[in-house]
């Protein structure tokens, strides 16, 4: 059946004729191909033609849902909000928008998003009523699984002993969980978009602020500890963390965080720094007073000074090589590279560097140490620093020491070559004190090997141990 059979069927005579029939005809031919269910109502709401689309879906006839028969086809239960929110319509001449049931040919209800809109003559007045009725089944089903899913993660999130929390991809925080409120007693919302940095500590929100910007800019992992206020005014440490969401293309779609609060373990820590830097103090002592007493045998014993000399300067090592391993906080770390083997050369060198910074060249790469690496390799630097110094390259203005530290496989070498020193004419006879201790030092406490090579520019030295006899890290050989 043609469309304009449709309108001719149900088409009163009282219709105004305000329309060509002509454009009229063409409407309806066009909104037969529509994918939505469409029609006209009169200016009182009669309606008066359906497309095609609605028979086909709805399983009726033009003349059951003549005028008012639409309702036989509306879930009873919603029925009547349709009819006060149509005729609120119709008595004030305002589009009308409304989802509801309705039911198909198969006896099934589904969800229609319907859309009515007035059609006014010149002097302004409603003479026809424009509707729409588009299925939006997928996209409530669509609405109902993100419930379901952010219902879930609402469980999962508030049952966790953090406070988690969400941003968007430009870092808009929209989301925390109830451990957040309960911490900080905000109201729900309060503390979204960037009054969420208002919670921090004053003296901290500049360092929290720095690390979030670099984290949105380049995606990398988000990480720093801060003080948060508590409900009650306190300000307690927490660590909060964040690492980015990605789609398939790898794009951030969103921002996942914690806040876990760190303030007993950060007590803890402060009180161990303290504890320890004390006891390092006290260590330090001990090597200062040992030194003193070496200068006070010297003074009596004019004949063992050299001997005292040397053995003070191996104290002053070990003091440093103490002071530079022993574990250190983001407060007490003296350099860039405590912990580091490079750090540690650099450390028992500087007596000797130059004011221009060039006699003394250090390179190569990153070699975690601590305490127990540092002993022995502090003990070698410095035999083989006072050495150069005595006799070697470090003995003229011109000399120079290279200094290269690298891996290869498990391994750490640290080349040592002198250049510009006096010339090397045979390799030395006599093995002196500070030789001996240095090999025993590679030798025996790290279990590596030390060589020399007597070259007539200069002594070149090669230092091999295993990288895991340089630190006592936790499933390494100690």
């Amino acid at each position: 059946m043609h469309a304009s059979q449709y309108w001719q069927w149900t088409r009163p005579a009282e219709l105004p004729q305000t329309f060509e029939e002509g454009s009229l005809d063409q409407w309806r031919d066009f909104a037969d191909l529509l994918p939505s269910l469409c029609w006209i109502a009169l200016s009182d709401g009669y309606i008066a033609w359906y497309n095609k689309r609605w028979h086909d879906y709805c399983g009726t006839t033009p003349e059951e849902m003549e005028g008012w028969g639409w309702q036989s086809v509306h879930d009873a239960e919603v029925l009547p909000q349709v009819m006060e929110n149509w005729t609120a319509s119709i008595a004030t001449g305002e589009p009308f928008e409304m989802t509801f049931p309705l039911r198909g040919a198969d006896g099934k209800y589904r969800p229609f998003l319907t859309r009515i809109v007035p059609v006014r003559n010149r002097q302004g007045t409603v003479v026809r009523w424009f509707g729409t009725n588009t299925e939006i089944t997928d996209q409530k089903k669509a609405e109902r699984a993100l419930e379901v899913s952010e219902a879930k993660y609402a469980v999962l999130t508030n049952a966790m002993p953090q406070m988690v929390w969400t941003t968007r991809p430009d870092g808009f925080h929209d989301y925390y969980n109830a451990q957040w409120y309960r911490f900080t007693g905000m109201p729900k919302g309060s503390t979204d978009g960037e009054e969420w940095a208002a919670m921090f500590h004053p003296d901290d929100q500049a360092r929290a602020w720095e690390r979030w910007n670099r984290s949105l800019a380049t995606g990398e992992l988000y990480e720093v500890e801060y003080r948060l206020r508590r409900h009650d005014g306190a300000y307690r440490w927490v660590l909060g963390r964040a690492l980015p969401a990605r789609d398939e293309a790898g794009e951030i779609v969103r921002w996942i965080g914690t806040c876990t609060e760190i303030h007993e373990a950060k007590q803890h820590a402060e009180q161990g720094e303290l504890l320890n830097r004390e006891l390092s103090h006290r260590i330090k002592n001990i090597f200062a007073v040992i030194g003193g007493l070496l200068n006070l045998t010297a003074r009596d014993k004019p004949e063992l000074r050299p001997v005292m000399g040397e053995l003070t300067g191996r104290i002053a090592a070990l003091g440093r090589a103490h002071d530079f391993a022993r574990p250190h906080s983001e407060i007490s770390a003296s350099s860039a590279h405590s912990g580091d083997l490079q750090g540690l050369i650099a450390e028992i060198m500087v007596p000797y560097q130059n004011a221009a910074g060039d006699r003394i060249t250090l390179d190569g790469d990153h070699v975690d140490i601590d305490d127990k690496g540092a002993t022995p390799m502090a003990l070698v630097v410095h035999e083989l620093a006072t050495n150069a110094a005595k006799y070697g390259s470090l003995s003229v203005d011109a000399g120079r020491v290279d200094i290269v530290v690298r891996h290869e496989g498990e391994d750490v070498v640290v080349a040592w070559n002198e250049t510009g020193g006096p010339a090397i004419a045979t390799v030395p006879e006599h093995i002196g004190f500070g030789t001996q201790l240095a090999d025993l030092s590679v030798n025996r406490q790290l279990g590596g090997e030390l060589q020399r090579n007597w070259n007539p520019g200069g002594l070149g030295v090669t230092i091999r141990v295993r990288q895991a006899h340089l630190h006592r890290a936790q499933g390494r050989p100690a």
